[in-house]
């Protein structure tokens, strides 16, 4: 099936050489350099209120127009400032912020004081409504210190305080505005939205923004279809796919027409997910059988094309919480066959949800051949994403192989992880109850200082590998396809798209 599908690309890729020898395909050079850097996507943006905005699409985008207090480093995910100049901690739970003061709205408005603190008081209200209200439930209030300085002072200790700021800040007397899914709300970001249709994003370059004024506009093109996406690029016609091509695909595009290949490690996690709470896979050594029965080295190397590294815990290795010492799960099917043997389970029958995506399917299929491989039959059932996450939040499955996209903060985790957030209460689809564990987060989530965290999330790590909660398989790298236009993109590890706003 695979070669078949290869073949049938391979073609379509040399009618598009030929198209673009004749000359029918491809734009002069001219044209080229006045056309925006287009970007693809495969799904549209629903909405590009920052407010409401969840899917991968809108974040990208909203994070493009608007501005926080703060922005990740795009290798560590550390905060570091962005509208903010410089931040004091004055005691454990208030933190003042000095605010730049070179910074104008799109609309030439002046940024001040009183934004950030009707920003933070929107997100925060039931009568707003927004999908982000949880970023701010900590804070107690916030009060201006002057034009150009906030006072945040929390309810209780918070540590991730900073990384919540990189939430967009709106300017005041449009904070709690109407819901505007086109994106009219003043901006701070670097981009203004030109337009938003069905289908197209228009970003217009700002000036006097949180960074200097962008050399090109940019469009965000929906092209549902992978096929149609590669032959877009290949024709000269697109600039940037980010995750948007499967791997096979990515040797057809490196080096060909112009097009070439950046990757950054990714902050990503995919992952098993169990229901341990009742039948077999309640027994910690059958979790364990699973976990060292499948080959990841394989996987990353073929079906994700080299550009995975398998995963010793979850947190992914360039991230400043991770800790390093502990190596992945080795492959080790006879290790594997010898614990189903004492747990007195050599034959069993799985289940394992996934997604349709071809990819995501693939993947499945070959874990359940490694699987079978030590007396585990496991049934692939795939389903859409709705239904996924329905039966997921049901508690209706046995395992399911799921991805964390963005693990940019770690107490993220405690909304997987923790007793309190079984579904509906939050995403705890595994049913986990451990106190220890829960402990664990609790702190993560209240103590300051990243090298103290970080002990913490070691702690984390160590509990989640003795208990075999989930069952981590590798990080994901960023990969982008770019034309020569954009060479000099780079994703960040969380997968935005920031680095648009320099492109010389």
């Amino acid at each position: 099936m695979r070669g078949a599908r290869a073949i049938a690309v391979a073609c379509a890729l040399a009618c598009a050489c030929a198209c673009s020898v004749l000359g029918a395909c491809t734009p002069g050079p001219n044209a080229d350099a006045a056309r925006p850097i287009e970007v693809l996507v495969k799904n549209d943006a629903e909405t590009l209120d920052p407010r409401y905005a969840t899917d991968a699409v809108a974040m990208r985008v909203t994070r493009l127009v608007h501005a926080g207090l703060v922005r990740l480093d795009p290798t560590t995910l550390e905060p570091r400032p962005y509208l903010a100049r410089a931040w004091q901690w004055i005691d454990s739970t208030t933190l003042r912020v000095e605010l730049r003061e070179d910074v104008r709205f799109h609309s030439g408005a002046p940024f001040v004081a009183r934004d950030v603190v009707a920003t933070l008081a929107a997100f925060a209200s039931p009568k707003v409504g927004s999908r982000h209200a949880r970023v701010v439930d900590a804070i107690a209030d916030a009060r201006e210190d002057g034009p150009h300085a906030v006072i945040i002072r929390l309810s209780r200790a918070h540590a991730t305080l900073l990384t919540d700021l990189e939430l967009p800040i709106l300017r005041a007397d449009q904070a709690q505005a109407p819901p505007d899914a086109r994106g009219e709300l003043d901006g701070l970001g670097p981009f203004t939205v030109r337009r938003f249709e069905r289908g197209a994003i228009t970003l217009e370059p700002a000036e006097h923004a949180a960074l200097p004024r962008p050399a090109h506009t940019v469009a965000v093109r929906t092209v549902h279809d992978e096929n149609a996406r590669a032959l877009r690029l290949y024709a000269g016609r697109a600039d940037v796919a980010l995750n948007e091509l499967s791997p096979t695909l990515l040797p057809a595009m490196d080096g060909k027409e112009g097009l070439a290949i950046v990757a950054r490690p990714g902050a990503n996690l995919t992952y098993l997910v169990v229901r341990e709470e009742r039948g077999p896979l309640a027994r910690v050594e059958l979790r364990r059988a699973i976990a060292i029965a499948i080959d990841r080295e394989l996987i990353a190397r073929t079906l994700l094309g080299g550009r995975a590294q398998s995963a010793a815990g979850l947190i992914a290795p360039t991230h400043w919480a991770y800790t390093a010492g502990t190596a992945p799960f080795a492959y080790d099917p006879a290790a594997a066959r010898a614990l189903l043997a004492a747990a007195g389970t050599e034959r069993l029958a799985l289940s394992v949800l996934t997604t349709t995506d071809r990819l995501r399917l693939s993947i499945a299929r070959t874990i359940a051949q490694q699987l079978a491989e030590i007396g585990i039959s496991l049934e692939v059932i795939p389903l859409e994403l709705g239904t996924l996450l329905a039966r997921l939040n049901a508690g209706d499955f046995e395992l399911a192989m799921l991805q964390l996209p963005e693990l940019g903060e770690p107490h993220v985790l405690r909304h997987f992880l923790h007793g309190a957030f079984v579904p509906p209460a939050g995403a705890n689809r595994g049913r986990v109850h451990d106190d220890v564990l829960d402990a664990l987060l609790d702190a993560g989530g209240r103590t300051s200082g990243s090298e103290a965290r970080r002990l913490i999330y070691a702690a984390v790590e160590g509990r989640l590998r003795d208990a075999m909660h989930v069952i981590p398989l590798w990080h994901e790298d960023q990969v982008a396809v770019t034309s020569a236009r954009a060479r000099a993109f780079m994703p960040s590890a969380e997968g935005r798209w920031l680095s648009l706003a320099a492109l010389p």
